[in-house]
């Protein structure tokens, strides 16, 4: 388009050519509109990250079970040399099968109390927000300073509750709690479930909280009890729930590492040794890259058994 300049002649000379405008879209809003490349620059950052804290570290972990590295020395390539070697050890044998014990019964114990917590907690009562954010507390307590605290106690020499037991004459001698190696396991279950209670309490509270009381109030009709409620009505209900908390407290628990190492340092004699603890005193205290690999690996089999397994699980009761 030519728009001649006032004065002008009018010719080529005095005429002046203005930019047309574009109709089109730009370039970058094309780009954006576009709903795959919109949802592979949003996924990118997550996917980088997943990628350098788990995808290499897991990548680097097989890689160090086949083969024998050690501090300073790179090591070979060996197969399945180390799981083998791991596979007939005494002590690992002795550490999955505590892994399992602790696993299971922490499990159950944690399963059987916050469900009772959280019925309890469901009830209407004076002082019922304060008792619920109390509940929170062995949670959020830091595993480290809270195990030593049950270590304290738990002590040899000055166990409290040794010395409240006696006094109360209930034992005439002092129980081994941390020096013999069965009453230490159980000393550890009893702390992972103190731990780990409040977290299936208040995740089952806050699915009790979703069953209508219509419900309950149709089968109070009908003349069912209370434990008849529970099983008819709340159970039922509550199992998707319930299954997913039990997976997330099998994979914690089952690679629990840090209230062994405090509290027995897998002792008296290698007795309370579990998995995740072995593996560090033979990979890191003991410097055997490649073996201590192979140990923690041991892990990867049986969480992925146990959560398939729950998984078909809920997705039959979802298809129910």
């Amino acid at each position: 388009m030519k728009k001649p300049i006032a004065g002008g002649a009018g010719d080529a000379a005095g005429t002046v050519a203005l930019p047309h405008p574009r109709t089109g879209p730009r370039p970058r809003r094309v780009m954006l509109e576009n709903e795959r490349l919109r949802a592979a620059l949003l996924l990118a950052p997550t996917v980088l990250l997943l990628g350098l804290f788990i995808a290499y570290p897991f990548v680097m972990g097989v890689w160090l079970s086949l083969s024998s590295t050690s501090v300073g020395n790179v090591g070979q390539f060996v197969g399945v040399k180390n799981f083998v070697k791991a596979w007939n050890d005494s002590i690992f044998q002795t550490a999955f099968w505590n892994t399992v014990w602790y696993t299971g019964w922490a499990t159950l114990f944690k399963l059987a109390l916050g469900m009772w917590l959280a019925l309890l907690l469901n009830r209407h009562f004076r002082g019922k927000r304060l008792v619920r954010a109390s509940m929170l507390l062995p949670f959020i307590v830091p595993t480290v300073l809270s195990t030593f605290a049950w270590r304290w106690m738990f002590d040899p020499t000055f166990s409290v509750l040794n010395w409240v037991l006696y006094q109360g004459g209930f034992i005439t001698t002092k129980l081994p709690f941390l020096s013999d190696g069965t009453y230490a396991l159980w000393c550890a279950i009893l702390i992972n479930t103190w731990r780990g209670m409040p977290f299936f309490a208040i995740t089952l509270l806050a699915g009790l909280q979703t069953i209508s009381t219509d419900l309950h109030e149709a089968a109070s009709l009908d003349g069912a009890n209370g434990w008849q409620r529970f099983w008819r009505v709340t159970w039922p209900l509550l199992k998707p729930v319930t299954v997913v908390v039990v997976v997330f407290s099998v994979i914690q628990t089952f690679s629990d590492f840090q209230l062994i190492y405090v509290l027995t340092g897998g002792g008296p004699a290698n007795s309370t040794h579990l998995i995740a603890t072995y593996a560090y005193q033979i990979g890191v205290a003991t410097g055997l890259l490649g073996e201590g690999a192979a140990i923690s690996l041991f892990m990867l089999p049986v969480l992925f058994i146990v959560v398939w397994v729950q998984l078909r699980y809920v997705r039959r009761l979802e298809g129910a």
